[in-house]
């Protein structure tokens, strides 16, 4: 592991749900696990009026997140980390002067030794980043001649092309590009790492890797919930804001990139701009109405249990257009995926919770066991990210009798089979990753915008487009009945199972 300098981390909003939820376990595992430097401590900041003390109760002693942790030596190893949290109330407004702010980062880091350097956590809504950083600066809390200075944003990075890079000049106007981690949770997963290193360090698979023999690329992002307490955000913004122009373009470009020179960060952050770059833009009205479907999920009745309908949830206006189902057809202007066609799709209330990605690999151009039945089921390698998850390859085999007749059968890995070693959590890795000044996993801000100059023309065709439907679907089936209506010729969606080895196919119908 790299060198981490005594630091000191402050995290705005620190009052609100994701500190408590997430960053804090996050940080006292690190802790735990003895990955966090000597001298380090967080310094919470919001407007909320707190004391330390009562900061730490609200975030460890009392929390929820802390439940699991109540044996003897647990607990002072919960009050040596409770020693590490600080808090300072901001007042009524993030847009204020910053002095006292600034007086207690330079007491704190005089007193504890952290030398100056400090990440700057932004746990607030979007429009606050640029006025927190514009007063930062004010009180040169972002010079880097008395220690580093770095600031983590989180999604959404922006709401649209435009806002994305007025977003970025924001930000670039007070601290340098270099100095700006832009966290998305899904890069922090094990399995997503695992997609470069499946292709770049097996030669099994990256000569493969091209047009020549992979047939199609289909990606799924499904969840069971529905929207829950998030209908008033969820109904402006929808699913391919919420989720696809963020994780999954995140993902696409992991699948789509060509192989960087060496594993730095900057080298593979560059191919993967390039890789969002080189997929074609559609904004023909025929063009993205063939290629792109959406979906609202409508009531039913799943186990016996009447669930509500996207328009029905509490802060969804009832005759709201907003998808919670979207699924995209593109394709790869490049030698490497030329005429390969990309089939994206992520929705609420689908029958199982997966994210999965599938390479379908071309069939032998010459079919020596064509009565088989073989020839209809493809070569698959299939990558779970979450749950179960692991790879699974699908090749034909034998079944033994006489003839030739061939059946799929499975060869899988597990994560769960590495049994001694203990897996970090995304915000784990991610918070550890910018402790150590490593952006591969964090987004640029040419790679914010070149996903968003993909998605941008579909979503004005959504609002403005003359022949766009949203389609009903039940909650519990798969998306819309013309789901498939994407695919070429004998082609469909994989519906996978919660389980990574299962293919049900299967559907909750109310």
């Amino acid at each position: 592991m790299n060198t981490i300098d005594n630091q000191m981390l402050v995290i705005f909003g620190a009052s609100g749900d994701l500190t408590a939820r997430k960053l804090i376990p996050a940080l006292f595992a690190l802790f735990k696990g003895g990955n966090l430097p000597e001298n380090f401590l967080v310094l919470g900041a919001s407007r909320s009026d707190l004391s330390d003390q009562e900061f730490r109760d609200k975030v460890v002693q009392n929390s929820p997140y802390f439940k699991k942790y109540g044996k003897k030596e647990t607990k002072r190893i919960l009050d040596s980390f409770m020693d590490k949290l600080f808090y300072q109330d901001l007042g009524d407004s993030y847009d204020v002067e910053y002095g006292k702010l600034a007086s207690r980062i330079n007491s704190l880091a005089a007193q504890y030794n952290t030398q100056g350097n400090c990440i700057f956590y932004l746990s607030t809504p979007p429009n606050m980043y640029e006025v927190i950083a514009r007063n930062l600066s004010e009180q040169n809390l972002a010079n880097q001649k008395d220690g580093w200075k770095r600031l983590i944003v989180e999604k959404p990075f922006g709401y649209s092309l435009s806002t994305a890079k007025a977003l970025n000049t924001g930000l670039q106007k007070y601290f340098e590009e270099s100095q700006i981690y832009r966290i998305d949770h899904y890069l922090g997963k094990e399995t997503v790492q695992n997609l470069l290193v499946t292709r770049f360090a097996n030669s099994i698979f990256e000569p493969l890797w091209n047009r020549n023999y992979i047939e199609h690329v289909e990606i799924t992002n499904a969840e069971s919930v529905g929207v829950e307490k998030r209908g008033g955000y969820y109904d402006k913004s929808g699913a391919l804001r919420d989720m696809f122009q963020n994780h999954l373009m995140q993902i696409v470009s992991l699948i789509v990139m060509e192989p960087p020179i060496d594993d730095k960060a900057e080298a593979i952050r560059d191919e993967k701009v390039k890789a969002l770059k080189s997929i074609r833009i559609m904004k023909d009205e025929a063009v993205l109405y063939q290629n792109t479907i959406r979906g609202q999920y409508l009531s039913s009745d799943l186990m016996g249990e009447k669930v509500l309908g996207y328009r029905e949830e509490p802060g969804v206006a009832n005759d709201s257009t907003t998808e919670t189902y979207a699924a995209v057809k593109f394709y790869v202007d490049n030698w490497r995926w030329k005429d390969v066609p990309f089939y994206v799709r992520t929705a609420k209330r689908m029958p199982t919770k997966v994210t999965e990605v599938v390479i379908h690999f071309k069939s032998p151009h010459h079919h020596i066991f064509s009565q088989s039945g073989v020839i209809d089921k493809d070569n698959k390698l299939i990558i779970r990210i979450q749950p179960d998850e692991g790879i699974l390859m699908k090749f034909g085999v034998k079944v033994p009798g006489q003839g030739f007749k061939v059946e799929r059968a499975n060869l899988e890995f597990y994560y769960d089979d590495l049994a001694e070693t203990t897996l970090m959590t995304a915000y784990e890795r991610l918070l550890l990753d910018a402790m150590q000044g490593d952006p591969t996993l964090y987004a640029r801000a040419d790679e914010v915008e070149a996903a968003w100059a993909f998605v941008d023309p579909i979503l004005d065709y959504w609002k403005n487009g003359k022949d766009v439907i949203t389609y009903g679907y039940s909650a519990g089936v798969w998306g819309p009945q013309n789901a498939n209506d994407l695919f070429n010729g004998k082609y469909s969606w994989r519906n996978p199972g919660a389980l990574l080895g299962e293919d049900p196919g299967f559907c909750v119908i109310s």
